[in-house]
């Protein structure tokens, strides 16, 4: 196969290979979220905001510092990820298009117009890192308001508001992350697709690693969450 077709045929593949396992990984947290770090951290943090809530008078300056830092952490990643699309900005508009020998580390299209897809595809990413964490924020702060104001017994419609709220932020907040994860086999494209093909395929079960759970986790959260709702509803026992 030429050098210069390389291209055309691994960077797709392994971008395949991370769309098709991002599929199946939306399909399980809609089906099966316990299975999954995303859909049982979102259990927890559903029975987090109703333990919270119930008494906001004692429980409101944690809630406020535990939201406080899932706000730093977006507030870090977001403004990493709009720095670093700035300076690649700055590299390819002040790079020079004169006919300079190319690198001998890169195996494969080294065509100008090539140069500037990657670089782009870099920047997208970075740029949609960016916008997921500032809607992560968004909702932080939203929730950072929801979550200390007083509610009525038998009131549950304002603390499920509030803990959809949560959720969406945390959504938004993977989201950020995952697109960081995705600027690795970008940035590796830059020295030829192999590498990028490599990495794809490395990463996909990296992720397959840190997304999904064990027996032993989902059996030690649903024994939390029931032994939590029992001690928060000692009713629901009785019935």
């Amino acid at each position: 196969m030429e050098e210069e077709r390389l291209d055309y045929v691994l960077v797709p593949l392994g971008l395949l290979m991370l769309v098709v396992y991002h599929a199946w990984l939306l399909v399980t947290i809609v089906r099966n979220p316990r299975r999954t770090v995303i859909g049982l951290n979102a259990e927890s943090r559903h029975q987090w905001v109703h333990s919270l809530m119930t008494d906001p008078l004692k429980n409101g300056v944690l809630t406020v510092q535990t939201i406080r830092n899932n706000i730093m952490a977006s507030t870090l990643l977001a403004t990493t990820a709009i720095t670093l699309s700035s300076l690649i900005g700055v590299f390819v508009s002040s790079s020079s298009s004169s006919t300079a020998a190319a690198s001998q580390l890169v195996y494969g299209n080294q065509t100008a117009i090539m140069s500037s897809i990657k670089y782009f595809a870099i920047i997208v990413c970075f740029l949609v890192a960016f916008l997921c964490n500032v809607q992560s924020i968004r909702y932080y702060a939203h929730v950072s308001f929801l979550a200390t104001l007083p509610t009525s017994t038998g009131k549950k419609d304002s603390i499920e508001y509030a803990a959809r709220n949560l959720n969406r932020g945390s959504f938004f907040w993977s989201l950020g992350l995952r697109a960081f994860y995705v600027s690795f086999p970008l940035f590796l494209w830059i020295f030829g697709p192999i590498p990028m093909f490599v990495c794809c395929f490395m990463m996909s079960f990296v992720l397959y690693f840190l997304d999904t759970t064990t027996n032993f986790t989902r059996e030690l959260h649903c024994h939390t969450l029931k032994k939590e709702i029992t001690v928060n509803d000692p009713e629901s026992s009785v019935s």
